[in-house]
């Protein structure tokens, strides 16, 4: 069964973080998790690759953000992919 946007940004915040999955919450930030500035980039990007999208601004403090406004972000960039790819 496909996990969840959501289920796969949790897993990809805490294998960085080294944090326990369930500890995670939609308020929670990469400031609050641990998750230090550069490691919170590293993160992004490995959110971007996973899910073969690209934030079109990224944030200086995308580390304050929550994980529901990346969830968010992420889902924005599948729509914007999805409706750029030609109809088959």
């Amino acid at each position: 069964m496909d996990q969840s946007v959501a289920e796969q940004v949790y897993d990809i915040v805490a294998r960085h973080g080294g944090i326990e999955r369930g500890k995670l919450t939609p308020e929670s930030t990469l400031t609050d998790l641990g998750i230090d500035s550069l490691e919170a980039i590293e993160t992004i990007f490995d959110v971007e690759e996973h899910f073969n999208i690209t934030f079109p601004n990224r944030d200086p403090n995308l580390d304050e953000g929550t994980l529901s406004g990346l969830i968010d972000s992420v889902e924005q960039g599948l729509a914007l992919r999805a409706s750029a790819e030609p109809a088959t």
